[in-house]
């Protein structure tokens, strides 16, 4: 397939850096930057407006981890609100422009997990959120890729495609770890949300692992590792 610099990827690459650069200026930590121009210059590449609305939620990533680590709960929330509706409305670019296509699908699960394990993983290393379930979360998003990977390297091409359980699965892991994150930016108890966490998603992360299992080994004519 050939690479080449499409114009979206410009246009939204400078849109995203500049917002980089303002959120800089306003006290966040330069080394950001570097994660802003990697997101940027990885965006060129790829085609169509809903492929760069996806891509936010990579961006969203540095943000997430910033905010996690020194707890500020309300613009950790707004990172997950943000996030939850790029998840939302990239499908519905996708239509919009006639552009749906297995690079969004593949690259989806790519982005919900750079930006899933910044969050949770800054939120354990702050001590906001079990380490166990933060690994739950990180797991969740590596095993489709290392499968995806592996396929390949047998010589399978896996279908890039949502599925039900992946997207149940990233709707749960968004809503409470967002819920708790919005609770403690509203000084309120967040245990009985974080209980319920602890029991949901590793559920639901299971049903995802099982969903994948028999998308791959039992119809290998229709495999599916976008999870």
């Amino acid at each position: 397939m050939r690479v080449r610099v499409h114009g979206e990827g410009l246009a939204a690459g400078a849109i995203y850096v500049a917002l980089g650069l303002a959120w800089a200026l306003a006290g966040a930590p330069f080394v950001a930057l570097a994660w802003v121009a990697a997101m940027a210059i990885a965006g060129v590449y790829l085609p169509g407006w809903a492929n760069q609305v996806s891509l936010g939620r990579a961006y969203l990533a540095a943000p997430a981890l910033v905010y996690s680590l020194h707890h500020d709960y309300a613009l950790l929330a707004l990172c997950v609100a943000l996030a939850g509706l790029s998840d939302m409305v990239d499908g519905t670019v996708a239509r919009r422009f006639a552009t749906p296509s297995q690079v969004g699908g593949g690259l989806d699960p790519v982005v919900d997990g750079l930006f899933m394990g910044a969050l949770v993983l800054g939120l354990a290393l702050g001590g906001t959120f079990p380490a166990w379930l933060a690994l739950v979360v990180v797991a969740r998003y590596l095993l489709p890729a290392v499968v995806g990977a592996l396929m390949l390297a047998l010589g399978r091409r896996p279908e890039l495609r949502h599925t039900l359980t992946g997207q149940v699965s990233t709707t749960l892991i968004l809503v409470l770890v967002g819920g708790v994150c919005l609770l403690r930016g509203l000084n309120q108890d967040a245990s009985g949300l974080l209980t319920g966490a602890e029991v949901v998603i590793p559920l639901a992360t299971a049903a995802t692992y099982v969903h994948l299992f028999l998308a791959t080994f039992r119809r290998p004519a229709a495999a599916s590792a976008a999870g």
